[in-house]
């Protein structure tokens, strides 16, 4: 995008912000779950390879970056001048090894450097920075990857499994012996070994359970459909039918 045309949007949306009675009434917290959903959304067309999708769905995603800013501006908080200021300065300030004279072997020399930084910054913890609202299941992912970067990590994947093992066994005891709350607590030790295991394997957890939500909604609505092609609806079938529909399902999605 050109300069030009780059500050042409903006003017759009500034005013938008002025003439449409919608944009004027509201705040940077009234549009904070719009803007998760177009970050989904942007996802959403990487997962199924869409890139006429995503060129739009970066544009609604383009437009909510101005929009806060926007917003911001009007209450006096800040710029969209200084937001792109603020970023340009950490993108310098955190790649050394780009802009400066340290020297890197690899990604994950970049990945230390950059928590490193991120201390000198004057965070109070290598921790620092995972959002709470960030998905349970992503953010445990993001925990553990931070205090990997700091030595604070297993040595070997055996050992990680042989913990999941650990928090399955303790889970399945507590389900006999314990209150709700405490096989609670158990079972989100499971998850968040289970997603330590993942990351060993190089696996993003959250990515691999959406890709298996997706499939378990294809494989559903294939068992909905042919009971459907029978005149019945799936609540007038019986377990035995949709399994049969289910493995056929496998076969085909």
């Amino acid at each position: 995008m050109t300069e030009s045309k780059f500050n042409e949007f903006v003017e759009i949306v500034k005013r938008l912000r002025l003439e449409c009675p919608w944009d004027r009434e509201q705040t940077n917290d009234s549009i904070k779950a719009a803007t998760i959903e177009e970050a989904y959304e942007v996802v959403d067309a990487i997962d199924n390879n869409d890139f006429v999708e995503l060129k739009k769905e970066l544009g609604d995603l383009l437009l909510h970056v101005v929009f806060h800013s926007v917003i911001a501006e009007g209450e006096n908080k800040f710029t969209l001048d200084e937001v792109i200021e603020s970023i340009k300065e950490k993108l310098i300030r955190r790649h050394p090894h780009v802009f400066g004279e340290v020297v890197v072997e690899n990604a994950n020399d970049v990945k230390k450097n950059w928590e490193a930084i991120k201390l000198n910054e004057g965070r109070n913890s290598v921790l620092d920075g995972v959002p709470q609202m960030m998905p349970s299941l992503y953010r445990a992912y993001r925990l553990q990857e931070k205090a990997s970067k700091v030595g604070f990590d297993w040595e070997k994947k055996e050992d990680v499994w042989k913990k999941v093992i650990e928090e399955i066994e303790e889970m399945h005891y507590s389900e006999k012996e314990e209150t709700k709350k405490e096989l609670e607590s158990e079972i989100g030790d499971v998850f968040f070994a289970l997603t330590n295991y993942a990351r060993f394997l190089g696996i993003n957890p959250e990515n691999a359970l959406r890709l298996t939500n997706e499939k378990f909604i294809k494989r559903f609505q294939y068992v909905e459909k042919k009971i459907n092609e029978s005149g019945r609806q799936i609540n007038q079938s019986n377990l035995a039918e949709m399994d049969m529909y289910w493995n056929e399902s496998k076969t085909k999605l």
